[in-house]
């Protein structure tokens, strides 16, 4: 059977990117080789055939998803699957994290001004981050960093697909020593004046924006 319908069959099939290593498992006769040019095929054929769908590189592999700008016709029908939208604290934290991971909660929160305690938890419960250590701090603080499915959710290749640091706020870049500051304030302000971060809402921008696109895999 030909190489790029097989191909096509499991991404049509999948609900999850998937890499040229994981496709070809599907029969002996594929190597990563063949499942890449079967990729190459399939993708311009859909581009020459102006296909409502296309093949996006996301989280490390490949996944057949719609085009973004037939999004606005999917989000009238509630039969298409989407991904719930996150908060904007949500949002912020996660900025947070994706810039300066490994992080720790209380690092977040000195960067945000306020308890992070429920986004934080909202983040890991939702698989966006993971614990991925132990700081040396006293309690050896669990330290936190995004996952796969981070960038499944924001449909990021890979890291290096974020903007470049220096397009962000200072803050973001510079990861200075956590100075001594009393303990931060609730999501609702309440508690100890501890000043937020002037720009919070420049922090989840450039996650905000993929953030509204649905969950519209083919």
């Amino acid at each position: 059977m030909n190489d790029a319908r097989i191909v096509e069959a499991i991404l049509f099939a999948s609900d999850a990117p998937l890499s040229p290593g994981e496709i070809a498992r599907a029969d002996e006769s594929l190597d990563e080789d063949r499942v890449e040019a079967a990729l190459a095929s399939l993708k311009a054929e859909y581009d020459d055939a102006g296909h409502a769908f296309e093949l996006r590189e996301v989280a490390d592999g490949v996944q057949l998803m719609t085009r973004p700008e037939f999004a606005p016709y999917l989000e009238r029908f509630d039969t298409v699957p989407r991904s719930s939208r996150l908060s904007g604290p949500a949002l912020e934290a996660l900025a947070i994290v994706a810039y300066r991971q490994p992080i720790s909660r209380i690092e977040v929160e000195y960067v945000r001004g306020v308890n992070s305690t429920g986004v934080i938890r909202t983040l890991v419960e939702r698989e966006l981050i993971a614990g991925v250590g132990r700081g040396e701090g006293v309690g050896r603080p669990v330290l936190y960093g995004t996952t796969l499915k981070f960038m499944e959710h924001f449909g990021f290749p890979s890291m290096e697909h974020l903007p470049r640091p220096e397009e962000l706020p200072v803050i973001l870049r510079e990861r200075a020593p956590l100075a001594a500051r009393p303990e931060a304030p609730d999501e609702e302000g309440q508690g100890d004046e501890t000043p937020a971060l002037d720009d919070e809402a420049a922090l989840a921008a450039v996650l905000a924006h993929a953030d509204q696109r649905p969950e519209s895999p083919e």
